[in-house]
């Protein structure tokens, strides 16, 4: 049996086949990255690079022969931040393999890897969401909330609209447009089927308002729709996005995961903060009494706002 010591200090035994599988695996229904992209880091702590007005300021560059050069600073060390240790174990009975003498073949071991990261990728996508959904996370001018008839799902409501004051809020105060929308189930149907809406194809659709014409109305580059949903004890789902729609400018990534280390000093709505080489699979071991050998998965990370004045929130729209 394998020792794993989970301390930031301990040493790991690693498997570079699988941890190489790990590091490229992504959810397929997964939306979180798209605000929150993943950047490496080399130490479990420190304080995180935000951005705020100055990051945008138009700096005089002229100098008089012989003067002092102006000297600008990009972004600013605002609260501290810990990476999360997090871990869990798949499991290959025996039942499952010819030969439980010998370590499981590459292919069943890459099997149990993508099960158990679906599980740690669901725990991540909930922390991003309750970051990007939470109305404290914006000032006063980066948030919406709608009600009564001002709803999407009211004939009277008014998506279009509602969209295009939310992209001129963030392009006030970054320069920039949102490159990443990310609806929830219920605020999509609220917008797909919302009579403003409909009345911009109602002479060139052949059918429901799809998401490709939907991102060119609103002209987002990016809009997904935030589709996981997660079990309590008792078993009842909910969806981890819910009546929320959230717009952002993210880095020159565009949302794409393994960004350039140096993308951490772009201003930018969010960063999963993650340890280079992470997440990483450990040497799989046998576990005699469950007759299953054993796979774990490893990863510190934490999500992060580091740019409010990039995003917008709106609530209640369905």
């Amino acid at each position: 049996m394998v020792d794993v010591v989970l301390n930031p200090s301990g040493v790991r035994v690693i498997d570079p086949i699988l941890t190489t599988h790990a590091l490229g695996y992504r959810h397929a229904e997964s939306v979180g990255h798209l605000l929150f992209p993943r950047v490496y880091v080399q130490v479990s702590g420190g304080q995180v690079l935000e951005f705020g007005k100055e990051d945008f300021k138009l700096w005089n560059t002229r100098r008089a022969p012989g003067a002092r050069t102006r000297r600008i600073d990009f972004g600013y060390l605002g609260r501290p931040y810990a990476l999360l240790n997090r871990g869990l174990e798949g499991k290959l009975p025996r039942e499952f393999i010819r030969d439980a003498s010998q370590v499981p073949g590459i292919d069943l071991g890459r099997g149990v890897v993508t099960k158990t990261q679906n599980a740690m990728s669901l725990g991540i996508e909930a922390e991003q969401a309750a970051i990007a959904t939470n109305a404290n996370s914006y000032d006063g001018n980066h948030k919406l909330a709608l009600s009564g008839a001002a709803k999407w799902s009211a004939s009277t409501g008014t998506p279009i609209t509602d969209i295009a004051a939310a992209r001129e809020a963030v392009r006030a105060t970054t320069g920039m447009y949102p490159n990443v929308a990310i609806l929830s189930p219920d605020v999509w149907t609220a917008a797909r089927d919302n009579p403003q809406v409909l009345e911009r194809f109602k002479y060139t659709k052949g059918g429901p308002v799809t998401l490709d014409q939907f991102k060119a109305l609103i002209e987002v580059d990016q809009v997904v729709v935030g589709k996981r949903t997660y079990a309590d004890d008792a078993g009842n789902f909910s969806d981890v996005w819910s009546n929320c729609m959230v717009l952002a400018y993210v880095g020159a990534s565009g949302g794409n995961a393994a960004v350039d280390p140096l993308a951490i000093a772009e201003p930018s709505y969010g960063y999963t903060y993650t340890m280079t080489g992470q997440p990483a699979v450990e040497q799989p071991y046998w576990e005699n009494n469950e007759k299953s050998w054993i796979y774990g998965v490893v990863e510190e990370s934490v999500p992060v706002q580091t740019g409010g004045l990039a995003g917008f929130l709106i609530q209640n729209a369905a």
